[in-house]
């Protein structure tokens, strides 16, 4: 591994991109950061606070006083949590605070895998390799009610899908950051892919990629 390594990975929310980053940070051995949780971390500030959650000024307050080291993903994960944060993630001012973190975390030894929605195009468009992680909205919606099913809880799957096609339209539609492929970006659709099928697959792209580099 060379002195530092990005691996940028990017997609919509259910496709098993947060899966996939953690088995290739382990496989790896490079720092991990969901960058979600960064605009989680500050939706939650502003709903623990009981601020609205389109106050620029409290969300870029809380947004600076994230810390990458702190993000709680067992709080953060709550669906409440996840909906305000779309939301949150559209302030201008708000993601360029965040998107400063994550470029400094991502330049830390030995690299990291980062994954989000604007990791490869946005926050570290320079990244050694590049990841598109993708799945039908339909089998998103599965995965997210087997999720739930599985810790007990119980859900609709038609409500679980309208909610996803919600997030998509508010990812891939705004202005600032749209959620989309970088041009250079490899594509990985997982609809009919298991975890350890899309690890091997993203394994041997990156495993070529550095082959190449150490006999340049």
């Amino acid at each position: 591994m060379t002195s530092t390594f990005t691996i940028a990975i990017d997609g919509p929310a259910g496709a098993g991109k947060g899966t996939l980053a953690r088995r290739l940070a382990d496989h790896y051995r490079l720092n991990l950061l969901d960058t979600g949780l960064t605009y989680r971390a500050v939706a939650h500030a502003l709903l623990r606070l009981g601020l609205p959650l389109d106050n620029v000024s409290a969300a870029e307050t809380a947004a600076r006083q994230v810390d990458l080291a702190k993000l709680d993903r067992s709080v953060l994960s709550a669906h409440a949590v996840g909906e305000a944060a779309s939301k949150v993630a559209v302030i201008p001012s708000v993601r360029r605070i965040l998107v400063e973190k994550q470029r400094e975390f991502a330049k830390a030894p030995p690299g990291a895998v980062l994954d989000g929605r604007d990791i490869g195009t946005v926050v570290c468009p320079d990244a050694d390799i590049k990841l598109y992680v993708t799945a039908s909205a339909e089998v998103r919606a599965q995965r997210r009610l087997a999720e739930i099913e599985s810790i007990g809880g119980t859900a609709n799957f038609n409500e679980i899908l309208a909610d996803i096609l919600r997030r998509d339209e508010r990812d891939m539609g705004r202005a600032d950051s749209p959620l989309k492929p970088a041009a250079d970006a490899h594509l990985l659709d997982t609809s009919e892919m298991a975890i350890e099928a899309a690890f091997l697959a993203a394994k041997a792209i990156i495993d070529d990629v550095l082959a190449k580099r150490n006999n340049a």
